[in-house]
């Protein structure tokens, strides 16, 4: 008969729950701001659901009400230069740490609400309206508040999509030689995400300094938690990544605190990450003022029985007992608190002279619409004053390498004169650089800034924006496939390229995202895609894509010393053609948005990058047509070098865009419409591109061949502008 062994987790899980003695121990300057925090934030919360009601938030209004001794608790002990995020039901965790910040994490009862708290609640109401004066200049609304100052990274309308960002943020706070910590918050219903796990076991794997803090009130909208996973009780995720974990009751803000205190310690003192569970209830429904029963998915009986339960009242009552406040004192704080509330809200709104009895929102509070767009990505300002080189025509010495060894050489030029840069990727460290190379050298000269990564592009995709937006690192991150980007599409798109413009615009955002184009390779539909036309469609990212090796250390310089999201495409059939570079010059960019000209003519502009270059090239001696080849290099739409492009199109008069890559995700779509809209006075006919197919490129080799285009294809992209020749050409 087998023998059977008993396993037992590596690290323990504990349910913690207070006694009177916890009570009678805690600091009663503690219990006060408590109950201080508690009030503000119910209030404050009691304020939006009433400007709600009067159609006056434009938008969701997911109300905290009910859940705010699980924020209050665990953040209340936390410093400024801590970091909590949390999710689209922020509210609570917001205040609660930005309170703690302008109070220096303690509240006076009898005088609450200072001038800055004031501001505080003023400008978060402003936020949650949609106006100029909030933390995001209107921007981000109810679901997405941020201020750094305070350490508040910001909450997020994607369900677990903050807690990948979390983790870059307590991987610099660990390597910046910190000892604060992070906290991530999410609910019930993203303990079952792939991001939230992903991250679970990253952090455990580099044992970085980040809380996970769930809030089970026990319904994802109106899903109850049993009926979504057989371990209702959602500490037990950590087990399984070696986290310690704790489960507490949400509605004791004490013990919550002293969970929290017993987990802050550990992260402190090195030991990695830490789940904490908190059993907390919302009393209203997913969004607005009415109850859970109201939809009937919960019962007016279970509901009444978590009211009794109320955080505020536990606190209370346990101040009295101990004779610390009395119910005038605490009918006192309450009042403060709601008149606060009153206050911030009417310097904001104002009886509405079109609608006897109702209320507007103060016309001159609203942001500027021009407003719009500002913030989507930075200037470029960084830039200016960098020195530039045209590779073409540079006249000093030279030496020949292979296009993948200019990768690995720029980037440790990089990292030797810049101590933030940190790579980060799947076998990047291993294979003597990666799986092509790209990372020669570098683990073993730079061997705590080389990671080496789980394979979860999610969560170290997003790690790496978390990285970024806490300012002290410039992440470097390769996805070894560009296809792998769809599993990371939260963390590429909604997370790390909206950043800087949802949270107002201010906020740099310095992160390269390095992949290749294996078109080719072999290797199929899920590996060989050119990522350049989805990029360009969304907001946020930057791109390059270099031809030459000289090219692309200039253009790899110049991604690095961008404050925003810059994609550096690279091609696999590049990376074995040699090409010059400067001998003893590996430190300036190529200049900003423009445009290289490879070979000058007047019959038709040819547009296109990377590989292409060289295969229109070609197709231009094949055919004798006299096309002018113009490498775009910067990809993005505003980083587009329109005036190089303009010159040629007003002398051809012709435009063919030459892509590899498939249709339905087709660079050249948008920018076949773009000229259009801007050149359409100086076209002979409708522009022509060359690109792959609609399907993606097959195993087999010659589906492969003809699912993607070449030299043949740019002939035949020729052909048809020759014969659309119109003017006497």
């Amino acid at each position: 008969m087998s023998e059977r062994i008993e396993l037992t987790p590596a690290k323990p899980w504990v349910e913690i729950r207070t006694t009177p003695a916890d009570w009678k121990a805690a600091d009663p300057a503690l219990l006060a701001t408590m109950l201080g925090q508690l009030h503000l934030i119910r209030a404050f919360e009691e304020a939006v659901l009433e400007l709600a009601a009067e159609g006056l938030v434009h938008g969701p209004a997911h109300s905290s009400i009910g859940q705010e001794g699980g924020a209050v608790g665990s953040i209340i002990g936390l410093v400024s230069a801590d970091g909590v995020n949390g999710t689209h039901r922020g509210h609570h965790q917001f205040l609660a740490k930005v309170i703690n910040h302008v109070s220096g994490g303690k509240l006076d009862l009898k005088k609450l609400v200072s001038e800055d708290l004031q501001v505080v609640l003023q400008r978060t109401h402003a936020e949650i309206l949609g106006l100029a004066q909030g933390y995001c200049a209107g921007r981000g609304g109810s679901m997405h508040l941020q201020n750094f100052e305070a350490g508040a990274l910001g909450t997020n309308a994607i369900v677990g999509g903050g807690v990948p960002l979390a983790a870059g943020n307590a991987w610099a706070q660990k390597h910046a030689g910190t000892e604060n910590v992070t906290i991530t918050y999410f609910g019930d219903g993203a303990t079952n995400i792939g991001s939230v796990l992903e991250s679970m076991n990253l952090a455990s794997a580099w044992k970085l300094p980040l809380g996970f803090f769930i809030e089970n009130n026990l319904y994802a909208v109106s899903t109850h938690v049993n009926e979504v996973t057989g371990e209702p009780r959602l500490s037990a995720r950590a087990l399984g990544f070696a986290i310690p974990s704790w489960k507490v009751d949400g509605m004791d803000p004490l013990a919550v605190y002293l969970a929290s205190q017993e987990a802050e310690a550990i992260m402190r003192a090195g030991g990695g990450p830490t789940v904490i569970e908190a059993d907390v209830y919302r009393y209203f429904h997913q969004n607005g003022p009415f109850p859970g029963s109201a939809f009937g998915y919960r019962t007016k009986e279970e509901e009444a029985a978590w009211r009794e339960r109320d955080p505020l009242l536990r606190v209370a009552s346990e101040m009295i007992t101990l004779g610390l406040i009395d119910q005038a004192g605490v009918d006192a704080v309450r009042e403060q608190a709601v008149a606060a509330n009153k206050l911030a809200v009417a310097q904001l709104i104002e009886a509405n002279p079109d609608l006897p009895g109702k209320r507007r929102i103060r016309p001159e509070l609203w942001p500027d619409v021009a407003f719009v767009d500002f913030g989507v990505r930075g200037d470029a300002s960084e830039l200016k004053g960098a020195r530039t080189l045209e590779p073409a025509s540079y006249n000093g010495s030279k030496k020949t390498v292979k296009f993948v060894d200019a990768v690995a050489t720029v980037l440790d030029r990089r990292m030797e004169t810049d101590a933030r840069i940190i790579i980060l990727g799947e076998d990047i460290h291993r294979l003597n650089g990666g799986t092509n190379g790209a990372t020669k050298g570098l683990s073993k000269k730079f061997p705590d800034r080389i990671l080496g990564t789980p394979i979860s592009e999610n969560a170290f995709m997003g790690l790496g924006g978390g990285m970024a937006l806490d300012g002290r690192f410039h992440p470097v991150v390769e996805f070894m496939y560009p296809d792998f980007m769809w599993v990371a599409a939260d963390q590429v798109f909604n997370q790390i390229g909206k950043a800087r413009h949802m949270f107002g615009g201010q906020n740099p955002v310095p992160l390269v995202l390095r992949t290749k184009v294996a078109m080719g390779s072999g290797y199929g539909s899920q590996h060989l895609m050119d990522p350049a036309g989805v990029f360009a469609t969304n907001p946020g990212w930057r791109i390059v894509a270099a031809s030459t090796p000289a090219e692309y250390i200039g253009l790899m310089n110049a991604a690095l010393a961008l404050h925003d999201p810059v994609l550096v495409l690279e091609h696999i059939d590049l990376y074995q053609d040699q090409g010059e570079i400067p001998e003893e010059d590996l430190d300036y960019q190529i200049p900003f948005g423009k445009a290289a000209i490879r070979r000058e003519g007047s019959d038709v502009t040819i547009l296109t990058y990377l590989s292409m270059v060289k295969h229109s090239l070609t197709a231009v001696e094949q055919t004798g047509i006299d096309g002018e080849v113009i490498d775009l290099r910067w990809l993005d739409r505003a980083s587009l070098d329109w005036e190089t492009i303009g010159a040629s199109i007003k002398k051809t008069n012709n435009v063919l865009i030459v892509e590899q890559g498939a249709r339905g995700t087709s660079y050249g779509a948008w920018l076949a419409d773009e000229i259009q809209r801007r050149f359409f006075d100086w076209l002979d006919q409708p522009i022509q591109r060359v690109t792959g197919g609609e399907a993606s490129p097959s195993i087999s080799k010659v589906l492969e061949r003809a699912a993607i285009a070449g030299v043949e294809e740019v002939v035949a992209g020729l052909n048809l502008v020759r014969d659309g020749f119109g003017g006497g050409k």
